[in-house]
């Protein structure tokens, strides 16, 4: 749905419990959902056909000669506040006119209609003075869809869908409304995800088929929707469709269309689209970067062209439905509707565009591990060893710890600008110090960073030994990151509880080779942890293979403690067992700790990490926590260290 203006000026079947609901399950994969036969004949009609979406509400409630008295009725007429332009209202005080805008939708063509619920949250309300009303605005707004929708199926023969309406907030949580004070946030992850599941509740109890999270600008925000709809309404599909605000081909937050793909993909949507602050034509390369991208349906609902000089939109219905026909006919597409400045005129001339066209096919896409920040990470073939930058962390980097201790942290910055400038393809956090209230260190360092494109392109890797600290972190990366680690020392449980909230926020995971019986040791103990931590991830959680980091245990050598001495050669010999036990994944580790023995001297040290990632990597090493820009360079080493270090790595004499 979209309203008219700037994100059209913010103004503007069936659930669960319904007999429509099939509990079956929608696989055998763990965690499944169940799937609803309207999901399942909404998948048929987007596997037939390019479906239909109806346009903008905004539009046709200005257009509709609204006066306050229709916002207020005798019901609120003695309301404190001003409510006129708050379209959600007219849920309860104009059923009819809403109704009717529906009715027009339908008939035009419309395959699926949008509930007029676009700001119907308590956090969209709250300027409105009507935060208590929410649950009763989008159970009637699901219910006057649903009556039109079933009304037009009946007439037509042909079914209709409910999408209920989850649009953006007035506030993000990856900017600050402060200029002064970048770190500072208006509310918290809990607070929005609150917000939206109120909203999402309501909509299922009244009837809709999905949910369309639509006009995202921050997909922190987006996160939040996705983790509340997930808990209070599993059993209803998700569209998630993205705003791209100018020709920088970014999201208001900083994303790449195919950053913000990478971030929300684990929600499994059934249709990812683009939509709102763009026309056809500048929309056009953003809808086929996701239509290279993504394994799901795909959709776009763009604006009627771009603004004119007084907000309105000019764009004729005629050139909308060329334009969209065109990403129909050229496969780009599931589905297309309409946006700002669209009316029952434009969405019939685009029905007329896209009759008879064969949908997309969804493409086969190979298995691949994605992260990302504002942009896109991906680890391929040829992708060569990932450094991931060790210094934004206070147990390895005393100058770190010391801005942190300090509140320096434009400063701490700095630092993590040094290993972005060094190479490093993503950034270790740990803020675990004795002295630090490490959530709050953590919170504070991640929103300030998010505020610096260049670092904050790179994607996450939130580094802590407490879960609280984890899942603080988690709460403050709108891409998709790393969580770092999980293991089995508390035993399965705890493992699997901590591994699924990892996979609803969309996160990868450093899963160390410690069990029980303490940590792995050996070549044998390596391969047979991470064997059974990938048995558990994979066919208990649903934990993708791509997603999940082993960490073997990287140990220090040459301590004088004779059984240390075959430390480095175990882990290398582990790598290729594991990949091959374990399809999919990936390895890392911490190389420092390798040479802790020799800290002093930096030049033995950094001979030892050189020589040993190199014949790691040769074994399977994917990435490792390093000083990025520090590595020597293998074939600089003096012969006469090098044989030693080797010497001393492979337990050689």
């Amino acid at each position: 749905m979209a309203v008219s203006g700037t994100l059209d000026n913010l103004v503007s079947g069936a659930s669960a419990d319904s007999p429509d609901a099939d509990t079956s399950g929608a696989s055998g994969a763990p965690g499944a959902r169940a799937v609803t036969a309207g999901e399942r004949a909404l998948r048929e009609l987007l596997g037939q056909r390019v479906a239909v979406l109806d346009g903008a509400w905004g539009t046709m409630l200005q257009n509709a000669g609204l006066t306050p008295a229709d916002y207020r009725t005798e019901r609120f007429a003695d309301h404190p506040k001003d409510v006129t332009g708050d379209p959600d209202l007219l849920n309860l005080t104009r059923p009819d006119i809403i109704l009717d805008v529906h009715r027009q939708y339908l008939a035009a063509g419309a395959d699926i209609t949008t509930t007029n619920t676009f700001t119907a949250t308590s956090i969209g309300q709250a300027d409105y003075g009507l935060e208590s009303l929410v649950r009763e605005m989008n159970v009637q707004g699901a219910r006057l869809a649903r009556e039109a929708a079933d009304e037009a199926a009946q007439k037509t023969g042909t079914r209709r869908f409910v999408a209920g309406s989850i649009g953006p907030l007035n506030v993000t949580l990856s900017l600050s409304p402060r200029v002064e004070d970048p770190a500072y946030r208006a509310v918290t992850f809990d607070q929005v995800k609150a917000s939206y599941a109120e909203q999402i509740a309501a909509l299922a109890e009244g009837g809709v088929d999905l949910l369309l999270i639509e006009t995202i600008f921050d997909t922190l925000n987006a996160k939040a929707a996705i983790a509340a709809a997930r808990e209070v309404a599993p059993q209803l599909p998700l569209w998630i469709s993205v705003t791209i605000v100018d020709m920088s081909g970014r999201t208001l937050s900083g994303q790449t269309v195919e950053a913000f793909w990478s971030s929300i993909a684990h929600a499994e949507p059934l249709v990812v689209g683009v939509n709102c602050s763009l026309g056809a034509e500048e929309m056009r390369p953003h809808v086929a970067d996701l239509a290279r991208l993504a394994g799901t349906f795909t959709a776009c609902h763009p604006n009627a062209g771009l603004p004119n000089a007084f907000g309105g939109y000019d764009q004729t219905p005629e050139e909308a439905g060329r334009l969209i026909g065109g990403f129909a006919s050229e496969g780009l597409v599931n589905v297309v509707g309409g946006c700002c400045g669209t009316t029952p005129a434009h969405i019939a001339r685009i029905a007329e565009s896209v009759r008879g066209t064969a949908p997309r096919a969804l493409p086969e896409l190979p298995a691949t591990t994605r992260f990302s920040g504002l942009e896109p990470f991906e680890i391929g073939p040829d992708t060569g060893f990932v450094m991931i930058g060790e210094r934004t962390n206070v147990t390895g980097s005393a100058r770190f710890r010391r801005l942190i201790e300090a509140d320096d942290y434009q400063a701490a910055i700095d630092v993590a600008l040094e290993q972005v400038r060094g190479g490093a393809n993503l950034l270790d956090v740990n803020m675990d110090a004795d002295l630090l209230d490490s959530e709050r260190a953590m919170t504070t360092f991640l929103n300030l960073l998010a505020t610096e494109p260049e670092a904050a392109r790179l994607p996450i890797m939130i580094d802590s030994s407490r879960w609280s600290v984890l899942e603080a972190g988690l709460r403050c990366v709108q891409g998709k990151g790393v969580v770092n680690s999980i293991s089995l020392k508390e035993g399965e449980e705890p493992f699997l509880a901590q591994a699924r909230r990892i996979r609803d926020f969309g996160a990868g995971v450093v899963v160390m080779a410690f069990d029980e019986q303490g940590q792995a040791d050996t070549t044998e103990r390596k391969v047979a942890i991470c064997a059974r931590a990938y048995d558990l991830l994979t066919q208990k959680v649903g934990f993708p293979a791509t997603d999940i980091i082993f960490d073997p245990n990287v140990l220090a050598v040459a301590t004088g403690i004779a059984e240390h001495n075959g430390y480095a050669k175990a882990f290398v010999d582990a790598l290729p067992l594991i990949k091959q036990r374990c399809p999919g994944v990936r390895i890392s580790g911490g190389i420092s700790n390798l040479s802790f023995s020799f800290r002093g001297n930096d030049v033995v040290r950094e001979a030892m990490h050189s020589a040993f990632l190199l014949h790691a990597v040769r074994a399977g090493l994917d990435m490792g926590i390093v000083n990025a820009g520090q590595l020597a360079v293998y074939a600089d080493i003096p012969a006469d260290l090098l044989e030693l270090v080797e010497d001393v790595l492979f337990d050689r004499r």
